[in-house]
């Protein structure tokens, strides 16, 4: 057995099998997989094997779709046949909203490249006579997909691997890691059968590793604590039932071609055809989450028993929908554990806080991710970044406030969510009000709906007392959409107060800080007092963070960044550090989110309320554009409150980030929204500021800025600065433009507006995909944010988007296409 290996993979589940594949096809050739009792023994070997390619998720469609393409050749490469069954995915819908919700996925399947078609009741009873549909609205469905074997595809990755030159061993259990600062030493025991359990021996060995990837499903809890990392990915109950042959399907089945794969999302089950019976799958309700602190040593490839009772309703409601079921007996019976994490996607990426050890954990849907998951995660640690973005997947995506409680609240969350309504505007219900600005309760007493980001409850728009925020999501312009216009007029009228607190906060200072961030980050940097927009690149000189820098001396910086990505960037950011130190000098960084609230007020009269309130020894000029430039920032003082405010505006209007010490938070709360009254000040949620930011096309990073496109395709080259040496720079210039980023304005329905998932079209032939979308007030029509091929980049060009299986048309206009030449946001007073 080799004990020296470039790259270790941990599990040899569907995932792991494939990570191994990838890599040895990427070209390593020193690849080792190690699994702990025999392959495919994990959730691998009670999965239904279904690939379902809905996911309104642009990377994970991805991912999807390449495991079903990749599952189609492994026969003709490996000799062994993966078992994919290729009869379809049928999705019923029973309602219009759940056809919206179709219809927004088919837009977004369109930029993957997925193909689908749609049917109508009658024709699906034509084609499936055994489906009742006098009750549907139609469906969707995917011609290309099916079902497959999960333990048949494993080995037939697993001998692909081989094949290229990967060691599999098995009955070895990983128990500790160590990193001695250029690999990874693993310490691995001979696992033996004693009567029925599997259980360590003496034997024990040490494996040495350039690179590790953790692929180990419901042992993910345990893999956390070797490495000393928190991560949530924790099992959830998931049950299915095999019924007996149903006399009426073996009888069709005698002339007629197999069954897709069928989803009745509002009954929240799928069914497909089992050796001449039925396969049920409920994702219901109360499902409970299992083993939070790791599997016990005595579980192997066990089952719990069935809860038949928990599942009665889908039962039921099968039954209604294949009549012919309700006189077939169950066969057999299956209740494992299947791990989940609180979004439902899983865990893709670089661990945080370590070197080269990689995640890939958390799969509820592990045989469809498995292919795309090796691909492109092979593609990240081969060529230092993936084709396509998969930040959303990374696992640093939840920082170290998670603890093991969150986790089992969202999983189970999740597993029952699977077939509910994903409407664009959802907010989830449980663990929330868990992270909160002091303001909080203030901001809830008048009338704020909030949203939850990286933990934080962050208004997203106001309401009046009673308002039912589940009641008033929609695939179109929801219940909440007045009250967004009128905060977003609010703002480029008068005066609104948006509570930013969420963002996240780094102090950077030292003797090596300013060579540092000058190499780190790809724009000038500001002088002493003022601010710039930068980017840090990744090694393929795409976009890994956006930030606004704030120098506060000639060495010490305030780096202000996405909410969203607090625990992703510092991890990043310090891992730089460290690498650069030697060469730069001594430089500390320290996340100082939770010491610093933000409110950002913006609009015509936000001056008019912060003279309210300054206190100056020359009032009347201490905000004026000669003390006070856009583009600076100033140490100055609202009533007691020491504010560190900066003069830039997400909205593009006046306006000032006014960061203040987290204690002083509800006081200045209570004397700015004093001091508003009489200017008629609204509180503002973050869905209007979507909506304002697109009218001035400022990129966000999540949607238009990501690992996926560089500054440049961003069409940002003001804030690129190819004149200094920068990390990414080189990568950068030869990428070259593949796509750029446009705004646009758009034609669309009367009742709805774009989400950013929808795809782009000239003529018949698919350009692009929008990023952003929303409404503008500005415009009194829809926007949107996206990108086209570099030939259609230019104001004026006509384009349409697909919305709710429609073509819509749209213009590209000008960059901010409000307020171009920036004359509102810089004006005096």
């Amino acid at each position: 057995m080799k004990t020296h290996v470039k790259a270790l993979v941990v599990g040899g589940g569907a995932v792991g099998a494939s990570i191994a594949y990838h890599l040895a096809k990427a070209g390593w050739s020193d690849v080792m997989l190690l699994e702990r009792d025999e392959l495919t023994s994990g959730s691998t070997w009670h999965a239904a094997g279904l690939l379902p390619l809905f996911n309104m998720s642009y990377a994970t469609t991805h991912i999807h779709k390449y495991s079903v393409d990749l599952y189609k050749s492994l026969e003709a490469e490996t000799g062994l046949n993966a078992g994919f069954s290729v009869v379809g995915n049928l999705r019923m819908a029973q309602t219009q909203d759940r056809m919206d919700e179709y219809m927004l996925y088919a837009s977004t399947a369109e930029t993957a490249g997925v193909p689908y078609e749609w049917l109508t009741p009658a024709q699906i009873k034509e084609r499936w006579p055994l489906v009742r549909t006098e009750d549907l609205k139609g469906a969707i469905f995917h011609p290309t997909d099916g079902y497959i074997n999960p333990a048949d595809v494993t080995q037939a990755m697993a001998k692909g691997a081989r094949q290229r030159g990967v060691l599999i061993e098995r009955k070895w259990q990983v128990d500790g890691y160590e990193w001695t600062g250029s690999e990874w030493k693993v310490t691995i025991t001979k696992m033996v059968e004693r009567g029925g359990n599997l259980v360590p021996s003496e034997e024990q060995m040490v494996i040495t590793a350039e690179h590790v990837v953790t692929a180990t499903g419901n042992h993910a809890q345990r893999t956390a604590k070797l490495l000393g990392i928190k991560v949530p990915a924790i099992p959830v109950e998931h049950q299915y039932i095999v019924t007996e042959p149903d006399p009426a399907l073996v009888e069709y089945r005698k002339t007629h071609g197999e069954h897709p794969v069928l989803r009745d999302a509002d009954a929240k089950w799928y069914v497909r055809e089992e050796r001449g019976g039925w396969i049920l799958g409920p994702y219901e309700r109360n499902a409970p989450a299992c083993f939070p602190y790791g599997v016990p040593d005595s579980f192997r490839a066990d089952l719990f028993p069935l809860d038949l009772e928990r599942i009665e309703e889908e039962y039921m409601s099968m039954i209604h929908r294949i009549p012919s079921s309700e006189v077939v007996g169950l066969k057999d019976d299956f209740n494992g554990p299947i791990c989940y994490t609180p979004d439902g996607n899983p865990l893709i990426g670089p661990a945080p806080g370590l070197r080269n050890m990689w995640l890939a954990e958390g799969f509820s849907f592990g045989i469809t991710a498995a292919g795309g998951t090796g691909y492109y995660l092979a593609q990240m640690m081969v060529e230092g970044e993936a084709e396509i973005d998969m930040a959303s997947l990374d696992p640093k995506r939840y920082g170290s406030w998670m603890t093991t409680e969150f986790a089992i609240e969202k999983n189970e969350e999740a597993y029952e969510h699977v077939f509910i309504l994903h409407h664009p505007d959802e907010e989830r219900e449980r663990a929330r009000a868990l992270r909160t600005s002091p303001a909080y309760d203030r901001q809830k007493a008048r009338g704020a709906q909030f949203g939850q980001v990286n933990g934080w409850d962050r208004p997203n728009y106001y309401a009046p007392e009673g308002f039912d925020d589940h009641a008033a999501r929609s695939f179109r312009r929801g219940g909440w959409w007045q009250y967004a216009v009128e905060e977003a007029k609010a703002i480029r009228e008068g005066v609104g107060l948006i509570d930013a607190t969420a963002f996240t906060k780094h102090l950077l200072k030292g003797p090596g800080a300013t060579q540092f961030l000058d190499w780190f980050t790809c724009n000038k940097l500001p002088k002493v007092g003022r601010i710039n927009l930068t980017y840090a690149l990744t090694t393929a000189g795409t976009t890994r963070t956006e930030y606004t820098i704030v120098r506060l001396a000639e060495d010490e910086y305030y780096l202000v960044s996405a909410g969203a990505w607090t625990a992703y960037d510092s991890d990043f950011l310090q891992k730089a550090i460290e690498d650069k130190m030697p060469e730069f000098g001594y430089i500390s960084c320290h996340d100082v989110t939770t010491q610093w609230g933000v409110f950002a007020i913006a609009g015509p009269k936000s001056r008019d309320v912060l003279n309210e309130l300054v206190r100056d020894g020359d009032p009347a000029t201490v905000l004026s554009n000669k003390r006070f430039p856009w583009l600076t920032m100033r140490n100055i003082e609202l009533g007691m409150c020491p504010v560190r405010a900066i003069r830039v505006a997400y909205t593009g209007e006046l306006g000032w980030e006014l960061h203040h010490p987290i204690e002083m938070q509800n006081y200045l709360f209570d004397q700015l929204t004093a001091a508003g009254e009489k200017h008629g000040m609204k509180l503002v949620g973050a869905r209007a500021q979507n909506w304002l930011r697109q009218e001035k096309s400022y990129r966000a990073f999540g949607t238009e800025l990501g690992r996926d496109a560089t500054p440049l395709e961003a069409d940002l080259p003001r804030f690129v600065d190819l004149t200094k040496e920068f990390h990414g720079k080189e990568a950068l210039e030869k990428t070259g433009i593949r796509a750029k980023c446009v705004t646009l304005l758009i034609d669309g329905p009367a009742d709805a507006d774009p989400w950013g998932r929808e795809a782009l079209y000239d003529g018949d032939t698919k350009v692009g995909r929008l990023t952003s979308g929303g409404y503008s007030v500005a415009f009194g029509k829809s926007i949107g944010m996206g990108y086209v091929t570099p030939d259609l980049a230019v104001p004026g060009t006509k384009l349409k988007v697909r919305m709710f299986n429609e073509l819509w048309d749209a213009e590209i206009t000008e960059d901010s296409p409000y307020d171009p030449k920036n004359e509102v946001i810089r004006i005096d007073g």
